[in-house]
């Protein structure tokens, strides 16, 4: 990955191993960026009718994320294909079976497993998969510390993911340490697990594009597996900016003009200038928790006496956006 992790204040190298995050279908999506935003191409949804009451409702999911339009029509063509697949098996036709199995690229912060969730959930209503959960690891859940380990670990997860979606986020670490490394044998695995269990769960990879492409080389059996491959590309400022209202009114806050003027500066120094990787969402979901704490404090020291008014209590000023 080149040590470019952007995480708290956009500027951490690299992560510390965190515990496997098992994601149970009716948990609600957890906001990446919600938002108004522009609806799919008319041409690319479904007229209102019975069939098509499944994607309304993930249609409104997605419609509640900024931009990702090439994802939302992504969603859509699967929708599609598992409706006239279930169409022509009722007229008596061969519908046949396809895989499943994606890579999702792109920076930190763009929505990757938001939209993982999203499609575990299609795929469990639509019948591809029993359950709909998603298990998301990293390296270190799959990696061993001796010969074998890794390949019990890897099968372990790959078990509990079956009926839903294992979501490998940062995949490319599991061949950064060449032939003698274990992160080889955790690939192996993977490969025969998907031929194992063929249909009974769907492999998601996820990580930057340069360094994803470079993973997938690393095994002859792995590109053919992954045919859906999908960009998720940087926001613009003005989605920043989006997002970051929207975020703040989750919260009950409401920022002021000149509080989005300082943000937006920031934003654009950020991401021309910045030495990291930009952590997109994720930066600015930092920002305006950093902001929320320094109002805190600013509160407190300008109201030692009384409590501030309501109005007060949710306003999130320039001073506090300390970037």
């Amino acid at each position: 990955m080149n040590g470019r992790v952007a995480a708290a204040n956009g500027r951490e190298e690299g992560r510390p191993s965190r515990q496997i995050n098992i994601v149970l279908r009716n948990q609600e999506t957890p906001a990446v960026a919600h938002a108004a935003a522009d609806s799919i191409a008319q041409a690319a949804v479904p007229k209102n009718n019975g069939h098509s009451e499944l994607f309304q409702e993930l249609s409104r999911e997605l419609d509640a994320l900024v931009g990702l339009d090439n994802i939302k029509e992504l969603v859509f063509e699967i929708y599609a294909l598992l409706q006239i697949a279930r169409m022509r098996s009722d007229a008596g036709l061969a519908s046949g079976s396809q895989a499943y199995h994606m890579v999702f690229k792109g920076n930190p912060g763009t929505g990757k497993t938001t939209v993982a969730r999203i499609v575990a959930k299609l795929f469990q209503r639509m019948g591809v998969l029993s359950k709909g959960h998603l298990i998301e690891v990293e390296r270190a859940d799959l990696v061993g510390e001796y010969i074998g380990h890794t390949a019990q670990k890897t099968r372990d997860l790959v078990k509990k993911a079956l009926g839903g979606i294992l979501f490998i986020d940062e995949a490319y670490s599991l061949a950064r340490g060449g032939d003698k490394d274990f992160g080889k044998e955790a690939i192996d695995t993977l490969v025969k697990s998907m031929e194992d269990h063929r249909s009974q769960f769907v492999l998601i990879l996820a990580g930057y594009s340069s360094e994803i492409d470079y993973f997938l080389m690393s095994n002859p059996g792995l590109p053919s597996r992954f045919p859906i491959q999908v960009e998720f590309p940087d926001y613009t400022i003005d989605q920043l900016l989006q997002i970051a209202e929207l975020m703040s009114k989750e919260r009950d806050y409401i920022l002021m003009p000149q509080a989005i003027l300082k943000l937006k500066q920031h934003l654009l120094l950020e991401k021309t200038e910045s030495l990291h990787a930009f952590s997109n969402a994720r930066y600015v979901r930092n920002s305006i928790e950093k902001a929320v704490r320094a109002q805190a404090v600013r509160l407190l020291n300008q109201y030692e006496s009384n409590s501030p008014g309501k109005q007060e209590l949710m306003t999130l000023r320039i001073e506090d956006f300390k970037l």
